[in-house]
């Protein structure tokens, strides 16, 4: 895929101007990856200061001030730039793709996307790559010249190898110490408890989690016509069905399959966003965050 593909003078004018939208949907918080529009996503209140010229207006503490009447400012127990780990897997299983984009293509836009976005914020992001191992590690940066640094990586990275995500995200959560933005997008085609428990790793560290499951839409529906050989793109395992026998078994698998991410996701406090790689991805960004805001 070339550069301005990834991330084209087209998209980066749309992304500008979903950034403006955004903005009036969410104020004041970092798009799409800050909860509080005062501060960073997990940091916590620790005591008072006196204002100073030069402090931000938004922390004053408007309710000591009417009590007191006199300015005071919150702070918190980390007041740096939020750190984010966007995590991506390109095993082989993300290769595949039914319509004109296959699932690695959409999941390097959308990462090439939330990069610029944090960037663009302030803030700083990372990116690691991984199938059975850690092929890439890029740690947070918060200059925009980075953000071309990390588009290089994706550009070039290819599905390889199979999928071992729980060794990786259990080394990922023992390396990462500081308390960090954790974004994973994958396919999900691997055991879905040892991915939760890599997740929840993170969550055990006091990281923030966010899990974007990156879905073809004929693994939604099965819609395929005819018979049909299906290969294992990790394991090179071929079988031939007839559609249309095993269509209704397989969405209640699939569908039992997606539900039980949600709601193991839901009870550990990591969220969960489902996405199809035939909606655009400023739609994908533009539902997250009307979603994110009403948390």
């Amino acid at each position: 895929m070339e550069k301005d593909q990834l991330l084209n003078e087209s998209l980066t004018a749309k992304l500008d101007r979903f950034h403006m939208r955004t903005r009036m949907i969410v104020e004041g918080f970092m798009v799409g990856l800050h909860k509080s529009p005062y501060h960073g996503f997990s940091v916590e209140f620790a005591d008072h200061r006196q204002y100073m010229p030069g402090d931000a207006i938004r922390n004053v503490d408007w309710k000591v001030y009417a009590k007191t009447n006199r300015w005071y400012v919150k702070r918190y127990e980390e007041e740096t730039n939020v750190r984010t780990f966007i995590i991506l897997d390109h095993s082989k299983s993300m290769q595949y793709g039914s319509g004109d984009i296959t699932k690695l293509d959409y999941t390097k836009q959308l990462a090439s996307a939330l990069a610029y976005l944090v960037v663009q914020q302030q803030d700083a992001a990372g990116l690691i790559t991984y199938t059975d191992k850690v092929t890439n590690y890029l740690p947070p940066k918060a200059y925009r010249s980075y953000v071309s640094i990390l588009l290089q990586k994706l550009m070039v990275l290819e599905p390889q190898e199979q999928t071992h995500t729980l060794a990786v995200l259990h080394g990922l959560a023992e390396q990462i110490r500081k308390r960090s933005l954790i974004i994973m997008i994958s396919d999900m085609i691997d055991d879905p408890d040892a991915i939760l428990s890599g997740l929840n790793h993170f969550r055990y560290s006091h990281h923030e989690v966010i899990l974007f499951h990156i879905q073809d839409p004929q693994e939604v529906n099965f819609n395929f016509k005819g018979e049909t050989e299906f290969i294992d793109k990790e394991t090179g395992q071929k079988v031939t069905v007839m559609p249309w026998q095993i269509r209704n078994n397989y969405r209640q698998a699939y569908d039992a399959f997606s539900k039980y991410l949600k709601v193991k996701c839901h009870q550990s406090n990591i969220e969960y966003n489902e996405i199809t790689t035939s909606t655009p991805i400023e739609d994908s960004l533009l539902q997250y965050l009307i979603k994110r805001s009403r948390l």
